[in-house]
Protein backbone atom coordinates (compact mmCIF):
# COMPACT_ATOMS: atom_id res chain seq x y z
CA UNK A 1 0.00 0.00 0.00
CA UNK A 2 1.84 3.24 -0.67
CA UNK A 3 -1.26 6.00 -0.32
CA UNK A 4 -1.58 8.49 2.44
CA UNK A 5 -5.15 8.73 2.19
CA UNK A 6 -8.38 7.19 2.43
CA UNK A 7 -11.42 7.52 0.95
CA UNK A 8 -15.08 7.18 2.20
CA UNK A 9 -18.15 7.44 -0.24
CA UNK A 10 -22.05 7.80 1.25
CA UNK A 11 -25.09 7.20 -1.10
CA UNK A 12 -27.65 8.70 1.29
CA UNK A 13 -31.15 9.22 0.16
CA UNK A 14 -31.11 12.06 -1.12
CA UNK A 15 -27.06 12.96 -2.24
CA UNK A 16 -23.91 11.51 -2.33
CA UNK A 17 -21.28 12.76 0.25
CA UNK A 18 -17.91 11.75 -0.27
CA UNK A 19 -14.95 12.80 2.62
CA UNK A 20 -11.11 12.08 2.27
CA UNK A 21 -9.12 11.80 5.60
CA UNK A 22 -5.49 11.24 6.42
CA UNK A 23 -4.17 7.87 8.17
CA UNK A 24 -5.02 9.96 11.56
CA UNK A 25 -8.71 10.60 11.00
CA UNK A 26 -8.34 14.23 9.32
CA UNK A 27 -11.02 15.50 6.72
CA UNK A 28 -8.79 16.89 3.74
CA UNK A 29 -11.56 16.85 1.48
CA UNK A 30 -15.17 16.48 0.97
CA UNK A 31 -17.68 16.99 -1.92
CA UNK A 32 -21.75 16.55 -2.08
CA UNK A 33 -23.99 16.14 -4.68
CA UNK A 34 -27.96 15.85 -4.85
CA UNK A 35 -29.66 13.21 -7.21
CA UNK A 36 -33.81 13.06 -7.60
CA UNK A 37 -35.93 11.10 -5.43
CA UNK A 38 -39.12 10.68 -8.17
CA UNK A 39 -42.94 10.49 -6.42
CA UNK A 40 -44.89 9.09 -9.00
CA UNK A 41 -47.78 8.44 -6.91
CA UNK A 42 -48.79 9.46 -3.58
CA UNK A 43 -46.82 7.82 -0.99
CA UNK A 44 -44.50 6.15 -4.02
CA UNK A 45 -40.40 6.74 -3.76
CA UNK A 46 -38.64 5.87 -6.55
CA UNK A 47 -34.66 6.55 -7.64
CA UNK A 48 -32.76 6.01 -11.24
CA UNK A 49 -29.36 4.19 -10.21
CA UNK A 50 -27.96 6.02 -13.17
CA UNK A 51 -27.94 9.41 -11.13
CA UNK A 52 -26.02 7.50 -7.83
CA UNK A 53 -23.26 6.43 -10.93
CA UNK A 54 -23.34 10.47 -12.02
CA UNK A 55 -23.23 11.46 -8.75
CA UNK A 56 -20.34 9.29 -7.35
CA UNK A 57 -18.48 10.25 -10.76
CA UNK A 58 -17.90 14.18 -10.09
CA UNK A 59 -18.12 14.03 -6.41
CA UNK A 60 -14.95 11.81 -6.33
CA UNK A 61 -12.65 14.25 -8.12
CA UNK A 62 -14.02 17.32 -6.44
CA UNK A 63 -13.22 15.80 -3.39
CA UNK A 64 -10.00 15.21 -4.14
CA UNK A 65 -9.29 18.54 -5.62
CA UNK A 66 -10.79 20.12 -2.29
CA UNK A 67 -8.29 18.03 -0.56
CA UNK A 68 -5.29 19.03 -3.13
CA UNK A 69 -4.30 15.33 -3.86
CA UNK A 70 -2.88 13.64 -6.55
CA UNK A 71 -5.45 10.32 -7.40
CA UNK A 72 -1.89 7.84 -6.42
CA UNK A 73 -2.04 9.51 -2.64
CA UNK A 74 -5.73 7.15 -1.92
CA UNK A 75 -4.86 4.29 -0.39
CA UNK A 76 -8.11 2.47 -0.59
CA UNK A 77 -11.60 3.45 -0.16
CA UNK A 78 -15.23 1.85 0.74
CA UNK A 79 -18.92 2.60 0.31
CA UNK A 80 -21.86 2.76 2.28
CA UNK A 81 -25.64 3.96 1.60
CA UNK A 82 -29.23 3.96 2.83
CA UNK A 83 -30.68 0.82 3.01
CA UNK A 84 -33.73 -1.45 1.58
CA UNK A 85 -33.33 -0.57 -1.79
CA UNK A 86 -33.27 -3.50 -3.87
CA UNK A 87 -31.88 -2.72 -7.80
CA UNK A 88 -33.63 -5.82 -9.97
CA UNK A 89 -31.81 -6.67 -13.58
CA UNK A 90 -32.36 -9.03 -15.16
CA UNK A 91 -31.05 -11.69 -17.58
CA UNK A 92 -28.59 -9.33 -19.52
CA UNK A 93 -28.13 -6.91 -16.31
CA UNK A 94 -30.38 -4.26 -17.36
CA UNK A 95 -32.54 -2.51 -14.81
CA UNK A 96 -35.69 -3.37 -14.81
CA UNK A 97 -37.33 -0.75 -13.56
CA UNK A 98 -36.87 2.22 -11.02
CA UNK A 99 -35.45 1.40 -7.85
CA UNK A 100 -38.19 1.33 -5.32
CA UNK A 101 -36.77 3.52 -1.44
CA UNK A 102 -37.00 2.57 1.45
CA UNK A 103 -39.37 5.57 2.15
CA UNK A 104 -41.93 3.88 -0.36
CA UNK A 105 -45.30 3.39 1.21
CA UNK A 106 -46.71 1.66 -1.39
CA UNK A 107 -46.57 -1.86 -0.20
CA UNK A 108 -48.75 -1.06 3.20
CA UNK A 109 -50.97 -3.80 2.07
CA UNK A 110 -48.86 -6.55 1.31
CA UNK A 111 -46.84 -6.17 4.27
CA UNK A 112 -50.32 -6.45 6.87
CA UNK A 113 -50.98 -9.36 4.98
CA UNK A 114 -47.22 -10.89 5.68
CA UNK A 115 -47.84 -10.17 8.66
CA UNK A 116 -50.93 -11.42 9.42
CA UNK A 117 -50.00 -14.69 7.62
CA UNK A 118 -45.98 -15.29 8.89
CA UNK A 119 -45.52 -12.60 11.80
CA UNK A 120 -43.94 -15.09 14.46
CA UNK A 121 -41.82 -16.96 10.84
CA UNK A 122 -40.43 -12.87 9.98
CA UNK A 123 -39.79 -11.63 13.30
CA UNK A 124 -38.19 -15.28 14.28
CA UNK A 125 -35.49 -15.53 11.14
CA UNK A 126 -35.54 -11.45 9.81
CA UNK A 127 -36.15 -9.87 13.40
CA UNK A 128 -38.32 -7.51 12.24
CA UNK A 129 -41.74 -6.31 11.32
CA UNK A 130 -42.86 -6.74 7.41
CA UNK A 131 -43.79 -3.18 7.02
CA UNK A 132 -43.25 -1.23 3.20
CA UNK A 133 -39.45 -0.01 4.42
CA UNK A 134 -38.53 -3.63 3.74
CA UNK A 135 -37.62 -5.36 0.38
CA UNK A 136 -39.77 -8.52 1.38
CA UNK A 137 -42.95 -6.19 1.27
CA UNK A 138 -41.77 -4.84 -1.86
CA UNK A 139 -41.01 -7.42 -3.63
CA UNK A 140 -44.50 -8.80 -2.83
CA UNK A 141 -46.08 -5.62 -4.25
CA UNK A 142 -43.96 -6.26 -7.19
CA UNK A 143 -45.03 -9.88 -7.57
CA UNK A 144 -48.66 -8.57 -7.35
CA UNK A 145 -48.93 -5.24 -9.13
CA UNK A 146 -46.45 -6.00 -11.50
CA UNK A 147 -45.87 -9.52 -12.41
CA UNK A 148 -43.92 -9.40 -15.74
CA UNK A 149 -41.17 -7.03 -14.16
CA UNK A 150 -40.62 -9.40 -11.39
CA UNK A 151 -40.39 -13.01 -12.88
CA UNK A 152 -37.42 -11.11 -15.24
CA UNK A 153 -35.73 -10.68 -11.43
CA UNK A 154 -31.91 -12.58 -12.74
CA UNK A 155 -30.49 -10.53 -9.80
CA UNK A 156 -31.09 -8.40 -7.35
CA UNK A 157 -28.32 -5.36 -5.95
CA UNK A 158 -28.37 -2.74 -3.62
CA UNK A 159 -27.60 1.46 -3.20
CA UNK A 160 -24.00 0.83 -2.73
CA UNK A 161 -23.08 -2.57 -4.05
CA UNK A 162 -24.61 -1.35 -7.21
CA UNK A 163 -22.20 1.40 -7.51
CA UNK A 164 -19.42 -1.03 -6.00
CA UNK A 165 -19.96 -3.37 -8.80
CA UNK A 166 -19.89 -1.04 -11.41
CA UNK A 167 -16.81 0.35 -10.00
CA UNK A 168 -15.00 -3.63 -9.24
CA UNK A 169 -17.17 -5.91 -11.62
CA UNK A 170 -17.63 -7.96 -8.82
CA UNK A 171 -21.20 -8.78 -7.34
CA UNK A 172 -21.98 -9.02 -3.37
CA UNK A 173 -23.12 -7.51 -0.15
CA UNK A 174 -22.63 -7.44 3.48
CA UNK A 175 -23.97 -9.06 6.40
CA UNK A 176 -25.59 -5.17 7.66
CA UNK A 177 -27.21 -4.80 4.35
CA UNK A 178 -28.64 -8.20 3.62
CA UNK A 179 -30.17 -7.85 7.10
CA UNK A 180 -32.26 -4.80 5.84
CA UNK A 181 -33.92 -6.86 2.65
CA UNK A 182 -35.96 -8.78 5.44
CA UNK A 183 -34.88 -12.01 3.62
CA UNK A 184 -31.86 -12.61 5.69
CA UNK A 185 -30.87 -14.91 8.40
CA UNK A 186 -28.31 -12.88 10.66
CA UNK A 187 -27.38 -15.18 13.27
CA UNK A 188 -26.71 -17.63 10.43
CA UNK A 189 -25.55 -15.05 8.20
CA UNK A 190 -27.12 -16.68 4.95
CA UNK A 191 -30.33 -16.18 2.81
CA UNK A 192 -33.24 -17.73 4.38
CA UNK A 193 -35.43 -20.04 2.17
CA UNK A 194 -38.25 -19.60 4.38
CA UNK A 195 -38.54 -16.04 4.05
CA UNK A 196 -37.37 -16.05 0.06
CA UNK A 197 -40.19 -18.62 -0.17
CA UNK A 198 -42.90 -16.20 0.96
CA UNK A 199 -42.68 -14.48 -2.39
CA UNK A 200 -41.35 -17.39 -3.99
CA UNK A 201 -37.96 -15.58 -4.82
CA UNK A 202 -34.98 -18.33 -6.01
CA UNK A 203 -31.94 -17.93 -3.58
CA UNK A 204 -29.60 -17.97 -6.50
CA UNK A 205 -31.09 -13.56 -7.02
CA UNK A 206 -29.38 -12.90 -4.05
CA UNK A 207 -25.89 -11.51 -3.65
CA UNK A 208 -22.83 -13.14 -1.93
CA UNK A 209 -22.08 -12.65 1.29
CA UNK A 210 -18.62 -10.76 2.25
CA UNK A 211 -17.56 -9.05 5.51
CA UNK A 212 -18.13 -5.14 5.64
CA UNK A 213 -14.08 -4.81 6.11
CA UNK A 214 -13.12 -7.43 3.00
CA UNK A 215 -11.42 -5.96 0.29
CA UNK A 216 -14.22 -6.26 -2.73
CA UNK A 217 -11.65 -6.09 -5.63
CA UNK A 218 -10.17 -2.84 -7.33
CA UNK A 219 -11.14 -0.29 -9.70
CA UNK A 220 -11.48 -1.01 -13.05
CA UNK A 221 -10.19 1.65 -15.71
CA UNK A 222 -13.37 3.36 -16.94
CA UNK A 223 -15.24 4.06 -13.47
CA UNK A 224 -11.53 5.01 -12.66
CA UNK A 225 -11.09 7.18 -15.01
CA UNK A 226 -14.62 8.93 -13.78
CA UNK A 227 -14.01 9.47 -10.36
CA UNK A 228 -10.04 10.69 -11.27
CA UNK A 229 -8.70 7.76 -9.51
CA UNK A 230 -6.44 5.15 -10.13
CA UNK A 231 -7.29 2.01 -11.68
CA UNK A 232 -6.57 -0.69 -9.52
CA UNK A 233 -7.28 1.13 -6.32
CA UNK A 234 -8.73 -1.33 -3.56
CA UNK A 235 -12.23 -1.23 -2.67
CA UNK A 236 -13.84 -2.08 0.30
CA UNK A 237 -16.91 -3.48 0.62
CA UNK A 238 -18.27 -1.02 3.42
CA UNK A 239 -22.01 -1.26 5.32
CA UNK A 240 -25.43 0.57 5.54
CA UNK A 241 -25.23 3.94 6.20
CA UNK A 242 -26.48 3.62 9.40
CA UNK A 243 -23.51 0.80 10.54
CA UNK A 244 -21.33 2.90 9.55
CA UNK A 245 -22.12 5.84 11.07
CA UNK A 246 -22.31 3.95 14.45
CA UNK A 247 -18.72 2.73 13.79
CA UNK A 248 -17.59 6.20 12.37
CA UNK A 249 -18.43 7.98 16.09
CA UNK A 250 -16.62 5.28 18.40
CA UNK A 251 -20.17 3.39 19.22
CA UNK A 252 -18.02 0.35 19.55
CA UNK A 253 -19.30 -0.99 22.92
CA UNK A 254 -22.15 -2.07 24.84
CA UNK A 255 -24.80 0.41 25.97
CA UNK A 256 -23.02 3.26 23.64
CA UNK A 257 -25.80 4.37 21.49
CA UNK A 258 -26.14 7.32 19.10
CA UNK A 259 -28.97 9.39 17.80
CA UNK A 260 -29.11 10.22 14.15
CA UNK A 261 -30.86 13.06 12.90
CA UNK A 262 -30.56 12.98 9.01
CA UNK A 263 -33.08 12.18 6.39
CA UNK A 264 -34.80 10.17 8.82
CA UNK A 265 -34.20 9.50 12.57
CA UNK A 266 -32.46 6.68 14.80
CA UNK A 267 -31.67 5.90 18.23
CA UNK A 268 -29.93 3.16 18.20
CA UNK A 269 -27.81 1.77 20.94
CA UNK A 270 -25.08 -1.14 21.08
CA UNK A 271 -25.66 -4.85 22.13
CA UNK A 272 -23.89 -7.54 22.41
CA UNK A 273 -26.45 -10.07 21.21
CA UNK A 274 -29.80 -9.80 18.74
CA UNK A 275 -33.09 -9.01 20.80
CA UNK A 276 -35.87 -8.71 18.05
CA UNK A 277 -39.23 -6.89 19.40
CA UNK A 278 -41.75 -5.93 17.85
CA UNK A 279 -41.14 -2.05 18.27
CA UNK A 280 -37.28 -2.21 17.55
CA UNK A 281 -34.89 -3.04 14.50
CA UNK A 282 -32.32 -5.45 14.85
CA UNK A 283 -29.13 -5.26 12.84
CA UNK A 284 -25.07 -6.92 12.99
CA UNK A 285 -22.52 -4.52 13.52
CA UNK A 286 -19.91 -4.22 11.52
CA UNK A 287 -17.81 -5.64 14.21
CA UNK A 288 -18.57 -8.57 14.10
CA UNK A 289 -20.08 -10.19 17.44
CA UNK A 290 -21.75 -6.67 18.20
CA UNK A 291 -25.26 -6.03 17.59
CA UNK A 292 -27.39 -2.65 17.43
CA UNK A 293 -31.28 -1.99 18.20
CA UNK A 294 -33.22 1.11 16.47
CA UNK A 295 -35.72 2.82 16.82
CA UNK A 296 -36.67 4.99 13.70
CA UNK A 297 -38.63 8.00 12.56
CA UNK A 298 -38.91 8.48 8.84
CA UNK A 299 -38.60 12.24 8.57
CA UNK A 300 -36.07 13.82 10.86
CA UNK A 301 -34.06 16.39 9.19
CA UNK A 302 -36.21 16.06 5.85
CA UNK A 303 -38.98 17.70 7.83
CA UNK A 304 -36.50 20.22 8.27
CA UNK A 305 -35.88 20.36 5.01
CA UNK A 306 -39.89 20.31 4.04
CA UNK A 307 -40.18 23.19 5.99
CA UNK A 308 -37.02 25.03 4.21
CA UNK A 309 -38.36 24.22 0.71
CA UNK A 310 -42.45 25.05 1.13
CA UNK A 311 -42.20 28.14 3.81
CA UNK A 312 -38.39 28.88 3.93
CA UNK A 313 -38.79 31.12 0.52
CA UNK A 314 -37.28 34.42 2.47
CA UNK A 315 -34.49 32.87 3.85
CA UNK A 316 -33.29 30.29 0.89
CA UNK A 317 -33.38 33.67 -1.31
CA UNK A 318 -31.25 35.61 1.22
CA UNK A 319 -28.86 32.33 1.07
CA UNK A 320 -28.74 33.04 -2.30
CA UNK A 321 -28.01 36.89 -2.11
CA UNK A 322 -25.45 36.63 1.52
CA UNK A 323 -24.53 33.16 1.26
CA UNK A 324 -25.96 32.61 4.69
CA UNK A 325 -27.26 29.36 5.08
CA UNK A 326 -30.82 29.01 5.01
CA UNK A 327 -30.77 26.82 7.54
CA UNK A 328 -29.10 29.24 9.85
CA UNK A 329 -31.07 31.71 9.80
CA UNK A 330 -34.43 29.39 10.21
CA UNK A 331 -32.18 28.98 13.57
CA UNK A 332 -32.31 31.95 14.10
CA UNK A 333 -35.60 32.85 13.76
CA UNK A 334 -36.37 29.80 16.65
CA UNK A 335 -33.92 31.09 19.01
CA UNK A 336 -35.92 34.08 19.37
CA UNK A 337 -39.14 31.92 20.84
CA UNK A 338 -38.95 30.50 24.22
CA UNK A 339 -39.48 26.42 24.60
CA UNK A 340 -42.71 24.90 23.81
CA UNK A 341 -43.14 27.39 20.78
CA UNK A 342 -46.24 29.13 22.56
CA UNK A 343 -48.29 25.71 22.97
CA UNK A 344 -47.54 25.21 19.26
CA UNK A 345 -47.20 21.11 18.48
CA UNK A 346 -45.64 19.47 15.46
CA UNK A 347 -46.13 16.08 13.96
CA UNK A 348 -43.43 14.82 11.64
CA UNK A 349 -44.97 11.96 10.03
CA UNK A 350 -44.69 13.41 6.50
CA UNK A 351 -43.65 9.72 5.16
CA UNK A 352 -45.94 7.67 7.69
CA UNK A 353 -44.23 6.67 10.52
CA UNK A 354 -42.20 3.64 11.77
CA UNK A 355 -40.99 3.34 15.33
CA UNK A 356 -43.26 2.99 17.68
CA UNK A 357 -46.02 2.92 15.57
CA UNK A 358 -45.74 1.43 12.32
CA UNK A 359 -48.10 3.56 10.65
CA UNK A 360 -47.64 4.22 6.48
CA UNK A 361 -51.18 6.64 7.09
CA UNK A 362 -49.97 8.98 9.77
CA UNK A 363 -49.58 12.58 8.13
CA UNK A 364 -47.80 15.44 9.72
CA UNK A 365 -49.48 18.83 11.58
CA UNK A 366 -48.73 21.33 13.20
CA UNK A 367 -51.52 21.97 16.41
CA UNK A 368 -52.35 24.21 18.39
CA UNK A 369 -51.35 27.78 16.84
CA UNK A 370 -53.42 31.30 16.83
CA UNK A 371 -53.02 34.50 15.43
CA UNK A 372 -50.53 35.58 17.95
CA UNK A 373 -48.41 32.48 16.73
CA UNK A 374 -46.25 33.40 13.71
CA UNK A 375 -42.99 31.66 11.51
CA UNK A 376 -40.70 32.04 14.12
CA UNK A 377 -43.18 29.51 16.79
CA UNK A 378 -43.65 27.24 13.68
CA UNK A 379 -39.61 26.77 12.57
CA UNK A 380 -39.34 25.83 16.80
CA UNK A 381 -42.15 23.99 16.62
CA UNK A 382 -40.45 21.72 13.84
CA UNK A 383 -37.23 21.53 15.76
CA UNK A 384 -38.76 20.22 19.08
CA UNK A 385 -41.29 18.24 17.30
CA UNK A 386 -38.48 15.91 15.65
CA UNK A 387 -37.11 15.85 19.07
CA UNK A 388 -39.99 14.49 20.62
CA UNK A 389 -40.41 12.27 18.19
CA UNK A 390 -36.74 10.68 18.64
CA UNK A 391 -37.70 10.76 22.57
CA UNK A 392 -40.64 8.70 21.49
CA UNK A 393 -37.92 6.24 20.01
CA UNK A 394 -36.08 6.34 22.93
CA UNK A 395 -38.87 5.37 25.28
CA UNK A 396 -39.58 2.11 22.81
CA UNK A 397 -35.83 1.28 23.79
CA UNK A 398 -36.06 1.63 27.23
CA UNK A 399 -39.52 -0.02 27.08
CA UNK A 400 -37.57 -3.63 26.37
CA UNK A 401 -34.37 -2.80 28.86
CA UNK A 402 -32.30 -1.08 26.54
CA UNK A 403 -30.26 1.67 28.50
CA UNK A 404 -29.02 5.15 27.27
CA UNK A 405 -26.95 6.91 29.48
CA UNK A 406 -25.65 9.46 27.15
CA UNK A 407 -26.00 9.93 23.12
CA UNK A 408 -23.92 11.04 20.39
CA UNK A 409 -25.98 13.18 17.99
CA UNK A 410 -25.09 12.51 14.26
CA UNK A 411 -26.23 13.33 10.77
CA UNK A 412 -27.19 17.04 9.04
CA UNK A 413 -29.03 17.97 11.83
CA UNK A 414 -26.58 17.68 14.68
CA UNK A 415 -24.65 20.66 13.25
CA UNK A 416 -27.15 23.07 14.88
CA UNK A 417 -26.61 23.68 18.19
CA UNK A 418 -29.71 24.90 18.92
CA UNK A 419 -31.15 21.92 17.89
CA UNK A 420 -29.01 19.97 20.03
CA UNK A 421 -29.87 22.05 23.12
CA UNK A 422 -33.55 21.21 22.12
CA UNK A 423 -32.66 17.41 21.63
CA UNK A 424 -30.86 16.55 24.77
CA UNK A 425 -33.28 19.12 26.94
CA UNK A 426 -36.15 16.34 24.69
CA UNK A 427 -34.75 13.19 25.70
CA UNK A 428 -33.05 13.85 29.12
CA UNK A 429 -29.17 12.51 28.38
CA UNK A 430 -26.10 14.58 27.62
CA UNK A 431 -24.66 14.20 24.08
CA UNK A 432 -21.42 13.89 23.27
CA UNK A 433 -20.07 15.82 19.80
CA UNK A 434 -17.65 13.96 18.46
CA UNK A 435 -15.24 16.08 15.13
CA UNK A 436 -17.30 14.61 11.87
CA UNK A 437 -20.34 12.06 12.30
CA UNK A 438 -20.57 11.98 8.40
CA UNK A 439 -21.17 7.93 7.42
CA UNK A 440 -18.28 9.09 4.49
CA UNK A 441 -15.88 9.30 7.57
CA UNK A 442 -16.68 5.69 8.72
CA UNK A 443 -16.61 3.97 5.51
CA UNK A 444 -12.74 5.95 5.12
CA UNK A 445 -11.94 4.05 8.38
CA UNK A 446 -13.51 0.76 7.01
CA UNK A 447 -11.11 1.27 3.91
CA UNK A 448 -8.28 1.40 5.93
CA UNK A 449 -9.28 -1.30 7.81
CA UNK A 450 -9.50 -3.19 4.87
CA UNK A 451 -6.22 -2.60 3.87
CA UNK A 452 -4.67 -3.42 6.54
CA UNK A 453 -3.50 0.58 7.54
CA UNK A 454 -5.01 0.40 10.87
CA UNK A 455 -4.98 -3.18 13.36
CA UNK A 456 -8.43 -3.27 13.93
CA UNK A 457 -11.59 -1.62 13.46
CA UNK A 458 -11.28 -0.62 16.75
CA UNK A 459 -8.17 0.75 17.11
CA UNK A 460 -9.00 2.96 13.77
CA UNK A 461 -11.97 4.65 16.12
CA UNK A 462 -9.21 4.77 18.76
CA UNK A 463 -6.90 6.64 16.57
CA UNK A 464 -9.15 9.00 14.74
CA UNK A 465 -12.47 9.46 16.43
CA UNK A 466 -12.01 12.81 18.61
CA UNK A 467 -14.49 14.34 21.51
CA UNK A 468 -15.38 18.00 21.40
CA UNK A 469 -18.07 18.71 23.94
CA UNK A 470 -20.74 17.05 25.88
CA UNK A 471 -24.24 19.21 25.65
CA UNK A 472 -25.89 18.66 28.94
CA UNK A 473 -29.41 18.96 29.43
CA UNK A 474 -30.62 22.71 30.48
CA UNK A 475 -33.11 21.99 33.39
CA UNK A 476 -35.18 24.62 32.53
CA UNK A 477 -36.09 23.50 29.16
CA UNK A 478 -36.16 19.71 29.93
CA UNK A 479 -38.40 21.18 32.98
CA UNK A 480 -41.14 22.84 29.58
CA UNK A 481 -40.18 19.47 27.41
CA UNK A 482 -41.46 17.19 30.22
CA UNK A 483 -44.37 18.40 30.38
CA UNK A 484 -45.54 19.16 27.10
CA UNK A 485 -44.33 15.48 25.80
CA UNK A 486 -47.36 13.86 27.18
CA UNK A 487 -49.59 16.57 25.09
CA UNK A 488 -47.44 15.41 21.53
CA UNK A 489 -48.30 11.87 22.64
CA UNK A 490 -52.19 12.69 23.15
CA UNK A 491 -52.16 14.79 20.15
CA UNK A 492 -50.91 12.28 17.92
CA UNK A 493 -52.87 9.31 19.45
CA UNK A 494 -55.81 11.67 19.19
CA UNK A 495 -55.40 12.42 15.27
CA UNK A 496 -54.25 9.15 13.72
CA UNK A 497 -57.87 8.39 12.86
CA UNK A 498 -58.38 11.46 11.25
CA UNK A 499 -54.70 10.56 9.44
CA UNK A 500 -56.41 7.12 8.20
CA UNK A 501 -59.45 8.61 7.19
CA UNK A 502 -57.62 11.33 4.97
CA UNK A 503 -55.32 8.91 3.58
CA UNK A 504 -58.62 7.02 2.17
CA UNK A 505 -59.80 10.23 1.22
CA UNK A 506 -56.02 11.11 -0.99
CA UNK A 507 -56.10 7.78 -2.46
CA UNK A 508 -60.03 7.72 -3.30
CA UNK A 509 -59.91 11.42 -5.00
CA UNK A 510 -56.19 12.49 -5.67
CA UNK A 511 -54.13 9.19 -6.81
Amino acid sequence: MTGTHLLGIDFGTGGCKVTVITADGHVAGEAFAEYQTMHPHPGWSEQDPAHWIAAVSSTVSRALGNAKIPPSAIAALALDGSTHNAVLLDEFDHLIRPVIMWTDQRSGEQGRRLEAEASDLILRIGMHRPTPTWTLPQLAWLREHEGDAYRRIRRISFTKDYVREWMTGVWGTDWIEAQGSLLFDARQRQWSPELCALIDLPLGTLPPIVAPTAVAGRLRPEPAKAMGLLDGTPVVVGASDTAVEDYGVGAIAPDDAIVKMATAGNVNVMVAEPRPTRETLTYPHVIDGLWYSVTATNSCASSNRWFRDALGGEEVVEECRTGEDAYVQLDRRASRVPAGSGGVLFHPYLLGERSPYWDPMLRGSFVGFTMRHGKDHLVRAVLEGIAFSLRDCLEALRRHGFNVRQAVPIGGGAKSPLWRQILAAVLGVPLRRVAVTDSSFGSALLAGVGVGLFASAEAAVRRCVRILEIVEPDPALAECYEALFPVYLDTQKALAPVNHRLHTFEERYHA
